[in-house]
């Protein structure tokens, strides 16, 4: 009764000419990253307290937190660059952030100054923990989370390279580092902090995207074996059209699971779960659209030695 699919994103046996748009694809993939690099360098990335140094004070109000009331008062209070956020599951948890100062007497006083502008505010607040990280730590941490980045890199590529050819571990890569720098340019436009969490939010969805194109790449591998004589573009397209129920059906599946935790999350969780759902987005396009196409330039004339169609005995 439930031999077949009861849902399916594309009919069997579709035709996509994909590698059509290789072209527009490589260039639209080029024009984000290329934006990206800018947005990293002018205006930034929101550094988290992980990476900057800095004290976060963990509060609860006894009714619920009026953000707009608060920050005025850390103000007024000459604490312009603290920053709030909720925590917990009802409205009374705030999180106030303030960055590093010079010295720990002047961490101290910005503190006192922060609980003075609370009790104007919401008296009877209560400070749950005080938790501080200075400049030598986050700095570590900061340096730590980008080896942790490279490192996850050159084992993707030693691990394509024994398990497929190199041109499948070059087209991959590549293909990783365009969807990063695309990530780190959309943190920067939403303004989502640089922290740890994030950091292990892209390396979720290097995971994600990783296994993505190992689907893709497996298919063109036993097609190679078993089309002799098909042209390499014609081979990727089959590929592509063949897993790409499989492809859709699992990155739907992940979005749909990543959507309510960004939605519903709350602090903790939302800027995770955002990051993953683009990452989803990013990968599951790049897997056709980039990794695809590279993969046709760097094997058209090693993986399949003639392009050319075959032709038929008249």
């Amino acid at each position: 009764m439930f031999a077949k699919p009861m849902f399916r994103f594309v009919p069997d046996g579709t035709k996509i000419r994909f590698m059509n748009g290789r072209f527009a694809g490589l260039i639209v993939s080029a024009v984000l990253s290329t934006s990206s690099l800018i947005l990293f360098f002018y205006p930034g990335l929101n550094m988290g307290l992980d990476f900057r140094g800095g004290v976060v004070l963990q509060v609860e109000t006894p009714q619920a937190a009026d953000f707009a009331e608060l920050r005025t008062a850390l103000a007024n209070a000459g604490l312009k660059d603290a920053a709030l956020q909720a925590f917990g599951q009802g409205k009374n948890g705030v999180l106030i952030s303030l960055e590093s100062r010079d010295n720990a007497a002047q961490t101290q006083t910005a503190i006192s100054e922060a609980v003075g502008a609370l009790d104007k505010v919401a008296p009877g607040s209560k400070i749950l923990s005080t938790e501080a990280i200075g400049a030598s730590v986050s700095h570590d941490l900061f340096t730590q989370g980008l080896e942790a980045l490279g490192l996850s890199f050159v084992m993707i590529l030693v691990y394509i390279w024994f398990r497929f050819e190199w041109q499948f571990a070059a087209g991959a890569v590549a293909t990783l580092l365009l969807d990063t720098t695309k990530t780190i340019g959309f943190m920067v436009i939403t303004r989502i902090q640089f922290d740890l969490v994030t950091i292990a939010a892209i390396l979720t969805i290097i995971g994600y995207s990783t296994n993505d194109k190992v689907v893709v790449y497996d298919r063109v591998r036993e097609n190679l074996r078993k089309y002799k004589t098909m042209p390499l573009r014609e081979l990727i397209d089959l590929s592509i059209n063949e897993t790409l129920n499989r492809t859709l059906g699992t990155s739907s599946t992940v979005f749909l699971a990543a959507l309510p935790l960004a939605i519903f999350g709350g602090s903790a969780l939302s800027d995770f779960a955002w990051i993953m759902l683009f990452g989803i987005v990013i990968g599951t396009s790049s897997s056709i659209m980039i990794a695809a196409p590279i993969l046709l330039f760097l094997g058209e004339h090693r993986l399949r030695r003639s392009s050319a169609p075959v032709k038929k005995n008249k």
